[in-house]
């Protein structure tokens, strides 16, 4: 009885470090609970995403680079099978350039661009609209440089590092972007 007791709390002792290990690893751009568009369960970026490449990028419906969708569907449809994955996130910092309702931007999303790459719940992109403790002020942050307008864009490495920063203007088609995901993957 007494070596079972014993095993016991030798085992207990043995897991909890591993729980503590595991919650430790998670990189501090992958440590935020987000809910998918138009979901009702958040989802851990760190247990879904940790270990691929990720372009994060802050999108808007109503926004003159729209286009831009087209590309990024492209690359995560291309590339995810290689541990790539493009995360859109909308928002509406800049004039508003996005709808209210959720279902209203995932629809718009899926039927004009045949956007299948993981969307999330509106945020926050700004330097003045992202507050402490969220993803866009973790990545405006660690990057240097917070988004000026829609379509601004976040390559993040499988260790979770924020490897570059792409401005509105740099479609997903760039060299520059295919050159940095390649250069991660």
């Amino acid at each position: 009885m007494i070596m079972v007791r014993a095993l016991t709390i030798i085992l207990a002792l043995a897991v909890v470090p591993v729980g503590i290990a595991q919650a430790a690893s998670c990189p501090q751009s992958l440590d935020f609970e987000l809910r998918p568009l138009a979901g009702s369960d958040p989802v851990r970026l760190c247990d879904a995403y940790q270990g691929q490449v990720l372009l994060v990028v802050n999108t808007a419906s109503k926004c003159g680079f729209v286009g831009q969708f087209e590309g990024l569907e492209a690359l995560d449809a291309e590339l995810k099978d290689r541990g790539f994955r493009v995360l859109g996130f909308p928002s509406s910092d800049f004039l508003n350039q996005e709808y209210a309702d959720e279902e209203r931007i995932a629809d718009f999303c899926r039927s004009n661009y045949g956007v299948q790459f993981p969307m999330f719940e509106k945020v926050n992109a700004s330097r003045r609209g992202a507050q402490p403790g969220t993803l866009y002020h973790f990545l405006g942050h660690a990057a240097g440089e917070f988004p000026s307008w829609n379509f601004h864009k976040y390559l993040i490495g499988r260790d979770g590092e924020v490897l570059a920063s792409f401005g509105t203007r740099v479609r997903p088609d760039d060299p520059r972007i295919r050159q940095a995901i390649e250069a991660a993957l």
